[in-house]
């Protein structure tokens, strides 16, 4: 974990609610894996909000959120030239397995981490298939993006876009030999449940939260696993499908 100011590039809306941030830093070393997030920390809030990555490129972050309070709102009004302070380098990210066609499934704002993703497996030689849920076409971002570096289904639960349905509709017609997740807890395990017959590690999904610090002291995000309790925020946010307890 790394503590350190960002200059604000842009701060652009790119779909109904949804933003996308770009920050800069310039000589300083960052290691950042797909699956982490920052923890920013907005005038006025005493409380950071954790933000997934969405990309990382030695020189800009890249981040993607949605107005959903407050503090989003106020994340919003940050332009150009401005400065941030962000906790960098939290959550254990995914540990990519050897797969030749990895399955990403993300659902809302679980779409971004799986964007930093898909760029590194393709790095790798794999062939991702990526499919992306949203609520509706006003909310959807992105797909033009994941369309360059892999095969894409979208998928709209009105319709409005893409094909009707949530992104587990789109599992059977797929093949994949491995399963990347993020978005809702509902999305997970429904997820979970048709990934019963994988390799163990092979399918590995991001928990959203509720973090207090956002570097594991408070607890408040922590949950039970085969192994004891873990805290989403320092040993998660990913999981794999063999530790989870549903409860």
């Amino acid at each position: 974990m790394q503590i350190t100011d960002f200059a604000v590039v842009k701060n652009e809306q790119i779909a109904r609610d949804v933003f996308e941030l770009q920050l800069s830093i310039v000589n300083y070393q960052l290691s950042i894996a797909p699956g982490q997030f920052v923890n920013l920390q907005i005038d006025g809030f005493y409380l950071r909000r954790p933000i997934s990555i969405c990309g990382w490129d030695g020189e800009t972050l890249t981040l993607i959120y949605k107005i959903v309070g407050q503090g989003t709102a106020r994340l919003a009004q940050y332009e150009a030239g401005e400065t941030i302070n962000a906790l960098v380098g939290l959550g254990n990210g995914y540990t990519p397995v050897q797969a030749e066609r990895p399955l990403l499934l993300g659902g809302g704002v679980g779409v971004p981490p799986l964007y930093y993703l898909a760029k590194e497996l393709a790095k790798a030689g794999q062939k991702p298939i990526a499919v992306l849920g949203f609520k509706c076409a006003d909310e959807s971002f992105y797909e033009d993006h994941f369309r360059a570096l892999c095969e894409t289904v979208v998928m709209t639960e009105d319709g409005s876009h893409g094909q009707e349905g949530f992104v587990t509709h789109a599992m059977p017609g797929i093949n994949y030999d491995a399963i990347y997740a993020c978005g809702p807890e509902a999305m997970l395990r429904a997820i979970y449940e048709q990934a019963k017959e994988l390799p163990p590690g092979h399918t590995q999904l991001s928990f959203e939260r509720r973090m207090g610090c956002g570097f594991g002291a408070c607890m408040v995000c922590s949950c039970k696993t085969v192994t004891g309790y873990k805290r989403i925020c320092k040993e998660g946010p990913v999981l794999t499908k063999e530790e989870i307890i549903w409860t």
